[in-house]
């Protein structure tokens, strides 16, 4: 077995899920699911890293002699539409694990579906942080860490790292951007520092381009020295352009739903993000999934692409060597880094192993800073 870890992580990526006998070539392939915002920004690097690692899967030989089959479902962020697609994939006998979904609310909307006493599947979240996950039940499982990690690391780099001593918050008004902005005041105030506000926002109401102008008034009289924002990269790029429109020069800080304002030009430039992945992470495994995702879509993965891979190989690995039947796969998971003949999974995202309420343990949270249109490790 352990030679079959040592064979996901060579640097060349060829990774040999070696067959093992009990299914046949001929029984088809086995379906394993991926759901989430594919036709979004946030979904992007999701569709492309599990087409990457199937396909990878596939030309060494497939799990067990037969090909994995991968079937896209997009939920468009939706937790309503996360519903239906859980309920057509949980009712599906074809389908034996799902990797989603990306959006908290869309997982803990699903997980009610995905945990069917009956007819349960594994679904494993690449990007889901807030904390209720850990409560989602014990078909739901997920490899990112949860905002209370992304909120004490951020509170971390403020204090220590910019020195600030004074910070205002402003979130997105859902269970995403709630966990983050309670976790870093939590842990900022902790340190020493004050939490001037946190002001929520909902993203209608940032059409009207001066909507956040009186909590950024308000926290520049206040002198704030840091501006956290709690949220998505699309609304995050508005409120900083508000702030420099309003005179604010200091530092930027958020969470990993900011990362996709690498691509938002020189608004964007030297704003701090927690990730869970980096892509110049210093790691042979990860280095190797870097340069074969870039060379084949001429572009870099962020943390949803990174995780969805390891989500994907982990499954295999699951498959592997227990079979494609829906409760031994979840029995397998759960038991991921708890034996030595269940090791922990070494992933290109680090190392994967799950507590007693399927969350990933001990995974790590870095500090990346946007340069140039790319995210990378702060202080590098």
């Amino acid at each position: 077995m352990m030679d079959a870890l040592r064979r996901i992580r060579i640097p060349a990526l060829a990774l040999a899920l070696a067959p093992v006998g009990g299914c046949a070539a001929d029984e088809g392939p086995i379906r394993i699911a991926i759901a989430g915002p594919v036709g979004q920004v946030t979904g992007h690097s999701m569709r492309l890293a599990a087409e990457l690692a199937v396909d990878e899967i596939n030309r060494a030989g497939g799990v067990r002699g037969r090909r994995i089959e991968l079937v896209v479902r997009d939920d468009e962020a939706s937790p309503e539409r996360a519903i239906e697609i859980a309920t057509e994939l949980r009712d599906d006998p074809t389908i034996v694990a799902v990797v989603g979904h990306i959006n908290s609310a869309a997982t803990l909307a699903a997980a009610k579906i995905y945990n069917d006493d009956e007819r349960g599947i594994v679904a494993v979240s690449p990007a889901s942080s807030s904390p209720l996950i850990t409560d989602a039940g014990p078909w739901i499982f997920r490899v990112c860490p949860s905002d209370l990690l992304h909120g004490p690391a951020l509170a971390q780099w403020a204090y220590e790292r910019l020195g600030a001593r004074k910070v205002a918050a402003i979130y997105a008004n859902d269970d995403y951007g709630r966990g983050v902005v309670e976790t870093f005041g939590t842990a900022f105030v902790a340190a020493g520092g004050q939490l001037l506000s946190r002001d929520p926002y909902l993203p209608d109401m940032l059409d009207s381009p001066n909507a956040v102008d009186p909590y950024l008034e308000r926290a520049i009289r206040d002198g704030m020295d840091a501006l956290m924002i709690a949220g998505q990269a699309e609304a995050a790029e508005r409120i900083i352009a508000a702030a420099r429109r309003l005179g604010y020069t200091g530092p930027v800080i958020g969470p990993d739903g900011l990362t996709n304002l690498r691509d938002a030009g020189t608004i964007a430039e030297g704003v701090y993000i927690s990730s869970a992945f980096l892509p110049d992470r210093r790691d042979p495994a990860a280095q190797a999934f870097v340069r074969a995702y870039q060379e084949r879509f001429r572009e870099l993965p962020d943390h949803r692409g990174a995780m969805t891979y390891d989500a994907i190989r982990l499954i295999a690995r699951a498959i592997e060597q227990v079979g494609a039947d829906r409760t031994a796969i979840r029995d397998y998971l759960a038991n991921v880094g708890q034996t030595a003949d269940n090791p922990a999974f070494e992933g290109v995202s680090g190392t994967i192993r799950f507590d007693a309420n399927g969350d990933v343990a001990g995974k790590e949270v870095a500090i990346g800073v946007v340069r140039a249109g790319r995210l990378v490790t702060a202080g590098t």
